[in-house]
């Protein structure tokens, strides 16, 4: 009795020791020029969705050859002039699994798409609240964000109302875009931003969960409130903040705070671009300007492409997700708003490869994959069209909290 108490002492004041020499924050995962989701599982898979869990492994299939799946269970109604609802199964030889298409006519008088989000871009919130907010009939969960620390996109956004809120420069730039003219668009989108007087300094990020190591990064009142030291992947030494008022410098520290309120623009630098902020004096003029280009008045990133010109250039045919992707139908106009349900036993998932060779089979064009996983999730107006409600089901059995997604619009 008294060696089993001895060694509780001893165990007890082990996990004692071992809290008190725990980090001020939490560890995060090793940071590179992709952010939070690059990189792979814990068990070496590719990170294909924000919440990186591991997809099951598919039935491998002969070199060449493309399942022909077997339609069932379909269903559908019309969410609004324009906006239609499908469900239905496909079933081949890898198992059964659940389609959700949401097919949108922008040249329908009155409909448009348009970027969901909440108020500031590190905020979260389940779809249907997000679409709510927008008076939305239908949409989709949107693009990979950084579901581990300040919970913001890691790509491009810009609002029909609210304009450009959030890119980086050099990565995850693949977007869904609508333009003035009504073009449909799915590719790259650059971001320009910089320092008027001082052009030698590199600014690569806008309102992104991380500045870029060595570089620069702008954060704006559509950001919120400063986020500490978790937008510099917990980098504390040789940082520098500088905040802008109107146009000059009114502050600079090399300690980052957390939960300010940003009334107009800071600057944040790693490395060597800390250095560079180091020039920027208190009271010297500083004009800060970020931008896409104007032409579009709507953009969410994703990650792959999944089709081009009708071509498959998603490559994985091996992990299974539950997937949501974005799809332009050229003949028809449509855009198309599609979820497969996944990590459950009615709907396996697809893999990249699939869901390309799906959105083919529904008439696109052009595909974008967004984000997946537990992320998946798609709203419309129920048959009865009184209420707005989740249509497909979310893998975690519930909606996750996301910060923005495509949301359909109806005058």
């Amino acid at each position: 009795m008294r060696t089993r108490t001895g060694l509780a002492l001893v165990a007890l004041a082990l996990v004692v020791l071992g809290l008190a020499l725990l980090p001020d924050e939490p560890a995060r995962r090793p940071p590179d020029d992709r952010g939070e989701l690059s990189g792979r599982t814990s068990d070496g898979q590719p990170r294909q969705t924000s919440d990186g869990l591991p997809g099951e492994v598919a039935e491998p299939l002969p070199p060449g050859v493309a399942p022909r799946p077997r339609v069932s269970r379909e269903r559908s109604w019309r969410i609004a002039p324009g906006v239609r609802y499908r469900r239905f199964e496909e079933t081949d030889r890898r198992g059964r699994y659940r389609v959700h298409v949401v097919a949108v006519d922008p040249a329908t008088k009155g409909v448009r798409l348009d970027y969901a989000s909440l108020a500031k871009v590190p905020r979260r919130g389940p779809l249907t609240r997000l679409l709510r907010r927008d008076d939305a009939v239908a949409g989709v969960n949107g693009g990979f964000f950084d579901i581990y620390d300040t919970g913001a996109p890691l790509g491009v956004g810009r609002d029909r109302q609210r304009g450009f809120l959030h890119a980086a420069q050099f990565t995850w730039k693949n977007a869904f875009t609508t333009s003035r003219s009504g073009g449909l668009r799915i590719g790259p989108v650059t971001m320009q931003a910089g320092i008027a007087e001082h052009p030698e300094i590199d600014v690569t990020n806008v309102n992104s969960p991380r500045v870029r190591e060595g570089k620069v990064g702008i954060y704006t009142s559509d950001w919120g409130t400063t986020s500490g030291y978790a937008i510099t992947d917990g980098q504390r030494r040789n940082v520098r903040v500088v905040q802008i008022e109107d146009g000059r410098v009114v502050a600079r520290s090399t300690r980052l705070s957390s939960g300010v309120p940003i009334t107009d623009t800071i600057l944040v630098g790693r490395g060597p671009g800390a250095e560079q902020l180091a020039g920027l004096r208190v009271g010297s003029r500083a004009t800060v300007t970020s931008q896409i280009p104007s032409r579009y008045t709507v953009a969410i990133s994703g990650e792959t492409i999944l089709l081009r010109d009708g071509r498959v250039r998603a490559s994985d045919d091996v992990y299974l997700h539950p997937r949501t992707a974005v799809g332009i139908d050229r003949d028809s106009g449509r855009v198309l708003l599609v979820a497969v349900d996944g990590r459950q036993d009615f709907s396996r998932g697809l893999t990249l490869v699939e869901l390309a060779r799906l959105l083919r089979r529904l008439g696109a064009e052009a595909a974008l994959n967004l984000d997946g996983g537990g992320s998946t999730t798609v709203a419309g107006m129920s048959r009865s069209g009184e209420e707005l409600r989740v249509l497909n089901s979310p893998s975690d059995g519930a909606q996750r909290s996301i910060p923005d997604g495509i949301a359909v619009l109806v005058d």
